[in-house]
């Protein structure tokens, strides 16, 4: 029951059923401290597929972590996906030291991490004793917001000075609010701030949706909300575009309700946000071919004011 919702209740989806989760997962790295992870699933059901969800770089102390991203990761659970939270190397609450090589942002260390999870999928699950046997390893997805975004860009095949950091476990990538085109895209400030962000996205060729807030308006660039959804535009694995309507870098709340990183408060959008990406979910995992049309036929009524969804031409 969500009283801050009409619009977006048009946007199909499963009911709910109730979840489990563990916290701290801690997985060994080498020449650091561990690696803490939040898993939050199903409480029932088996061959649950995954979703790594790597989270953005924002203001709040904790909400960059494990601990963020609450609603939308428990939306997700709930409807059937093991959702699985990474505190990365540039949390402020628990990443790595900031004299640590890489410092402060640790954008391999982050590529890292998330390869780490994938290597240790069956320790996780030893440390998740009601999960234990209940994962599918071989569906595989992976989201990110805004810096999270980039990680998964990296991961779904998006090359950095011609390197290549894909990873073929994962099967579909979803970039949340991404960054955009680096290099003489950004301003010089930024890209003398952020080299990293020159990325070539047209090598990413596993499967993705990309996600802006129409509202979103980048300090990096002085191009506007267009620039995060270049990965679309000049990815030959993108299969639609979303724009959210009325919010901006949040998409209504995703990070944290009542976040700093919520410019916009915005439950309606949030709501689309969450039915639409697990619509996209369902699709690409192979949980339900039909969810994503579903999904996007009903923008075509009342909800169709919340969002709007452009696919790869002739598609």
């Amino acid at each position: 029951m969500n009283n801050l919702i009409d619009l977006s209740r048009t946007i199909p989806t499963p009911d709910p059923g109730l979840t489990v989760a563990y916290t701290p997962i801690t997985l060994p790295m080498a020449g650091r401290t561990p690696l803490e992870l939040r898993l939050t699933a199903p409480a029932e059901g088996e061959g649950l597929p995954i979703v790594l969800l790597s989270h953005g770089a924002g203001p709040s102390k904790y909400i960059p972590s494990k601990d963020g991203y609450a609603s939308l990761a428990q939306f997700w659970a709930e409807r059937g996906f093991a959702v699985i939270q990474p505190t990365h190397g540039n949390s402020p609450v628990g990443g790595l030291s900031p004299d640590a090589p890489g410092a402060p942002y640790f954008w391999r260390e982050r590529v890292a991490e998330m390869t780490t999870i994938l290597d240790h999928l069956d320790e996780i699950e030893r440390q998740a004793p009601a999960i234990a046997g209940r994962l599918d390893h071989r569906r595989i997805a992976a989201a990110g917001h805004s810096f999270g975004g980039f990680t998964v860009g990296l991961l779904l095949g998006a090359r950095l000075q011609g390197e290549s950091f894909a990873e073929p476990r994962i099967s579909a990538g979803m970039l949340l609010a991404a960054p955009g085109r680096g290099g003489s895209d950004l301003t010089p400030e930024s890209a003398a701030r952020f080299p990293f962000f020159d990325v070539d996205f047209s090598h990413m060729t596993t499967r993705s949706l990309v996600v802006c807030g129409a509202d979103d308006n980048p300090h990096f660039t002085p191009r506007g909300p267009e620039w995060h959804a270049d990965a679309f535009h000049d990815s030959p694995g993108a299969e639609a575009l979303v724009y959210l309507e009325g919010v901006g870098h949040g998409l209504g709340g995703i990070a944290g309700l009542d976040a700093k990183e919520t410019e916009t408060e915005a439950p309606e959008s949030l709501e689309a946000t969450k039915r639409l990406s697990l619509a996209w979910l369902c699709t690409a995992l192979g949980v339900d071919g039909d969810a994503w049309v579903n999904a996007t036929a009903s923008l075509e009524g009342p909800a169709g004011a919340l969002a709007r969804v452009t696919p790869v031409t002739g598609a």
